[in-house]
């Protein structure tokens, strides 16, 4: 597939996959609370091996788990459960509900990919829950992110829910960086995401650099930006320069 998704229709953002209602029953949904979270985490043990989370996240050094998910603020339509919209976690060809092709290859207009952003420098990626729970106020201190520090990449996930009032939360807060949505919540259970706000931040090329839970301080966001900006010069990353 090509980068400008010139060979996918937008309304078709993700792949060709199983009807969401014929794989519902391995894919795990949006949970909040400390039990929920352990009981996640030990799912996916032996799938993963160390890259899987653990009650605070994934771990420091782990590789991001690869994913597809469609733009919230894309023209699709995900209204019935055979609508390919769920999101690919493919790590190869042919891997059935997980995606028939590996998800960093999934690209376009339409799509938030986070194999590509991690090639394009540091990542603040965090997720959200849409129902169960109001975490849309964590969108705010993520708007000043890439102005502060050139080079990074911000997006959000929101996790289950209508698409519909993700698109609202969206709109209210006006955000210039991609939001994606996780239909299925798989990314809930490969994220170890039980708690909103929950934002991980990943080096360029994708390795974990940590993990917040909770209420978001614009210092301490700037410090594990900065921790990820400074890993990432060190593995020979550098910033845009300044016009």
């Amino acid at each position: 597939m090509s980068d400008d998704g010139g060979d996918q229709a937008p309304q078709r953002p993700v792949d060709e996959r199983q009807p969401a209602a014929s794989i519902a029953g391995h894919r795990y949904g949006w949970f909040l609370g400390f039990a929920a979270l352990i009981a996640i985490a030990a799912s996916v043990i032996g799938h993963h091996g160390d890259e899987s989370p653990g009650v605070l996240g994934l771990k420091v050094g782990a590789r991001l788990a690869p994913f597809a998910v469609p733009l919230a603020t894309a023209d699709i339509s995900c209204e019935r459960p055979a609508d390919p919209c769920d999101a690919n976690i493919a790590t190869r060809r042919g891997q059935r509900s997980a995606g028939s092709r590996p998800a960093c290859e999934v690209r376009g207009p339409a799509i938030l990919n986070v194999c590509e952003l991690t090639e394009r420098g540091p990542l603040v990626l965090a997720f959200l829950g849409t129902t169960g729970g109001d975490c849309a106020d964590a969108l705010d201190p993520l708007q000043e992110v890439a102005r502060r520090h050139p080079g990074v990449q911000v997006a959000v996930v929101g996790i289950r829910g209508e698409l519909s009032n993700l698109r609202t939360i969206v709109a209210n807060h006006r955000g210039s960086f991609p939001v994606g949505w996780d239909r299925d919540g798989i990314l809930a259970s490969l994220y170890g995401v039980a708690l909103c706000p929950y934002v991980t931040y990943a080096r360029w090329r994708g390795r974990v650099q940590g993990t917040s839970i909770g209420d978001l301080d614009r210092r301490a966001l700037d410090r594990h930006v900065g921790a990820a900006v400074a890993a990432s010069k060190r593995s020979g990353w550098s910033p845009p320069q300044n016009r």
